[in-house]
């Protein structure tokens, strides 16, 4: 089944005009997310002390108090690493995630899709609290945390259609099977008539 319908693995799923698995959106969220990974990564060294500045155009020295900050050490006490080495780890599982599987991943590989999405979007609300509490406890503006903090709800923006897609196979399937050992194989990308039915029917003819 999955065999023969590789011929037509780069198709758009309802509603989408476009495929959201397609390897054109997935290697443009990479490189956002290398973007975001590298600005991250040169905030971690601060951090780390082995650079001895960080570069902000607009809000000058608040950066350096901003990342030196209660709230910065106390998330690196929580996980013993700088919170902005966490969110270059983060951003690089968000290219990981997204260069693996195939144009109709949103079908035939649910779990990795899923976990793209809990990579992603996680962070991108995570990041934009960050970005608040720098204002209300911190009391200083971080320039280039605001720029990873755009980036990632733009990553989350560029990522929710393939989620949602794998989202709405996986009712789909289960609405038609009631079966969650169906379903439960489907996540995992075990083939079987069932899904290869609901998969076909959400395909744009």
């Amino acid at each position: 089944m999955e065999k023969e319908d590789k011929r037509r693995i780069d198709v758009p799923p309802k509603p989408w005009d476009y495929n959201p698995s397609s390897w054109k959106q997935r290697v443009m969220i990479a490189l956002v997310a290398m973007i975001a990974a590298a600005i991250a990564f040169y905030m971690g060294l601060f951090q780390w002390g082995l650079i001895d500045d960080v570069w902000d155009p607009v809000f000058g020295d608040q950066s350096k108090r901003v990342l030196q900050s209660n709230v910065s050490h106390a998330l690196s006490g929580w996980f013993r690493v700088p919170d902005a080495i966490l969110g270059c780890m983060a951003y690089l599982g968000d290219i990981i995630f997204a260069l693996a599987g195939s144009t109709r991943r949103w079908q035939y590989r649910p779990w990795l899709v899923l976990l793209f999405g809990l990579d992603v979007i996680p962070l991108g609300i995570v990041s934009a609290v960050l970005v608040f509490l720098q204002a209300t406890v911190v009391g200083n503006w971080c320039f280039l945390c605001i720029v990873t903090a755009i980036i990632s709800l733009i990553l989350v923006a560029m990522a929710y259609d393939e989620v949602y897609s794998t989202l709405v196979f996986l009712y789909r399937l289960w609405k038609k099977t009631g079966d969650k050992n169906i379903v439960w194989k489907a996540f995992w990308g075990s083939p079987s008539e069932e899904a290869y039915e609901v998969g076909l029917s959400m395909v744009k003819e």
